[in-house]
């Protein structure tokens, strides 16, 4: 399992010691300090299942100087956004097997 977090996020702390408690093998990584590559992003952007609108974090204030939420961007724009603005991208990121989580997450979900 990995996990993608901001090392000063609550929530990141949070959901770390959750899955530290059960035990479960991670791989963390801040984000913020060793930032995604746009191919990397876009995978985990996939692996989700979600649109990339659906993954930014809208209290970020990058989103409101970037007036995203009434500004017309392609998937691909979006992603650059994100990558170039880390503080953009919803948090924690957790990956298991093929699939990837989002934000706060109900950890019995991981299994």
């Amino acid at each position: 399992m990995k996990i993608y977090h901001k090392s000063t996020c609550i929530t990141c702390k949070k959901t770390i010691s959750g899955i530290e408690r059960v035990n479960a093998d991670i791989e963390k990584r801040d984000f913020f300090k060793d930032p995604f590559s746009e191919t990397e992003f876009k995978k985990i952007v996939k692996m989700t299942g979600k649109k990339p609108s659906e993954l930014l974090r809208k209290r970020d204030k990058m989103y409101k100087e970037l007036d995203l939420e009434n500004s017309k961007k392609t998937d691909i724009q979006i992603i650059k956004l994100m990558v170039k603005y880390p503080g953009l991208i919803l948090r924690p990121i957790i990956i298991t097997k093929n699939k990837a989580f989002v934000g706060k997450v109900d950890l019995k979900n991981l299994k």
